[in-house]
């Protein structure tokens, strides 16, 4: 593993500093086939990311979400506000982009050359959006995998306080209003 520092606070932003390391990575070294988003709050069950990275290997897909809204949810693990969230930011991508999402799940693994193509540039809370639309706009086989989700150690900036929760989700309607 390569742990790449990112000082810029955001989540897009390391992110991107994550990218910018694969690209380094492809150009020094080897070809990187396939980049893995995944959160290190506990929250995500890593040891499920071959079933996420599969689809992509064998060619099927280019985009695969790991969905938490039809997986196994620990009872807590996402509180009434990220639930909901989830639901109106696929409403929208459904309604304005015909994109059938059933979450803004955060394991998610993407093709190399695909994520190169769409152009991330989002440095905070809109980069799990920003990602999901611009794979619909840019035609890329997209899938999802139901996986379980639990309780996060620790507390959540985004979910887990009033501030998190209204800058988030301002941040990803937004998103959704812009790339319109």
């Amino acid at each position: 593993a390569t742990v790449v520092f990112e000082p810029q606070r955001g989540y897009g932003a390391a992110c991107l500093a994550g990218l910018r390391e694969t690209i380094r990575i492809c150009e020094n070294e080897q070809p990187v086939k396939v980049v893995v988003f995944v959160d290190a709050d506990y929250s995500d069950h890593v040891h499920l990311l071959p079933l996420v990275i599969q689809p992509i290997l064998d060619d099927k897909f280019d985009f695969v979400i790991g969905s938490r809204m039809t997986g196994e949810r620990e009872r807590g693990a996402m509180p009434p506000q990220a639930v909901i969230g989830n639901r109106l930011a696929c409403f929208f991508m459904r309604m304005f982009f015909g994109a059938r999402y059933t979450d803004l799940g955060p394991m998610r693994a993407i093709r190399h050359t695909s994520l190169q193509q769409i152009g991330m540039v989002d440095q905070d809370f809109g980069w799990t959006i920003e990602m999901q639309i611009k794979a619909k706009k840019h035609h890329l086989r997209t899938t999802e995998i139901s996986v379980p989700y639990r309780r996060r150690v620790g507390v959540s900036k985004i979910s887990g306080t009033i501030s998190g929760t209204l800058k988030a989700g301002t941040k990803i309607l937004y998103s959704i209003w812009h790339y319109r």
